[in-house]
């Protein structure tokens, strides 16, 4: 059913679907004049809509004509065949869009966790992450879910070369206090960071798996002044829905 106020939206993504659906019927390549004339389409709506699936791929330009895009192929393409960036980037986007914070997902790289896909919040207020930007795995929320899905083998290995540095006064750094935190997030299954890499950065974090290997972790990274337990409960909802809709991928 469609909603109060979302009839522009529809008729958006219907007129989306309609310019696609024309340029692929027409291979020869349509010019933004005939695609605006057959579908009825203003010029000022059309213009950004072109733009909008030229930066997606799903259509190219070759001079004045417009032409199926390698995006189409996405659409396509078996998920085995995906990148794991890929395949988590719609996952992040809709986390992003369901929380309007900053959303990642995070591998492991060592005994650090680095961005392989990362959504800033649209809000003033925000605490941004870049791509391939590393962090240690114990101060992140996205770290300690990692950890928690090592064999114990590993964990010995961990404790035993990596340097903890304290970074605020909240940072877990002694062995002991990290492994009951790591067994917390085993038994809730989320993991969690209240200012232990950043002062007024709490970050929320559940390890994601593909074909039962552990991959890396979705995580969100939300302003203290903003964090109270309708949000994070939210959070938690969001989080489990990407790693389930990986998993089952």
């Amino acid at each position: 059913m469609v909603q109060p106020g979302s009839t522009n939206t529809v008729k958006s993504a219907l007129r989306t679907l309609d310019i696609i659906e024309f340029v692929v019927a027409h291979p020869q390549g349509p010019i933004a004049q005939d695609i605006a004339a057959a579908l009825d389409i203003p010029v000022s709506s059309l213009s950004y809509l072109l733009s909008t699936l030229l930066e997606r791929g799903y259509l190219v330009r070759d001079g004045r004509r417009y032409r199926p895009g390698p995006g189409l192929d996405r659409l396509t393409v078996k998920p085995h065949a995906l990148t794991l960036g890929e395949r988590v980037e719609p996952l992040v986007k809709l986390l992003r869009s369901d929380l309007d914070e900053t959303a990642s997902f995070m591998i492991r790289s060592g005994w650090e966790v680095e961005a392989l896909v990362t959504e800033s919040s649209g809000q003033a207020l925000r605490y941004a992450v870049d791509r391939g930007e590393r962090k240690p795995l114990h101060s992140l929320a996205a770290g300690k879910a990692i950890l928690a899905t090592m064999s114990e083998d590993e964990l010995e290995l961990y404790f035993s070369e990596s340097a903890r540095q304290r970074f605020t006064e909240h940072t877990i750094v002694a062995e002991a206090a990290l492994r009951e935190e790591l067994k917390r997030i085993r038994r809730e299954g989320v993991a969690e960071a209240h200012q232990e890499n950043t002062r007024g950065i709490c970050g929320m974090a559940c390890p994601a798996w593909v074909d039962g290997q552990a991959v890396g972790a979705f995580a969100v990274a939300i302003p203290e002044v903003r964090f109270d337990a309708k949000l994070a409960a939210k959070t938690r909802a969001a989080l489990a829905r990407a790693a389930a809709s990986l998993a089952a991928a």
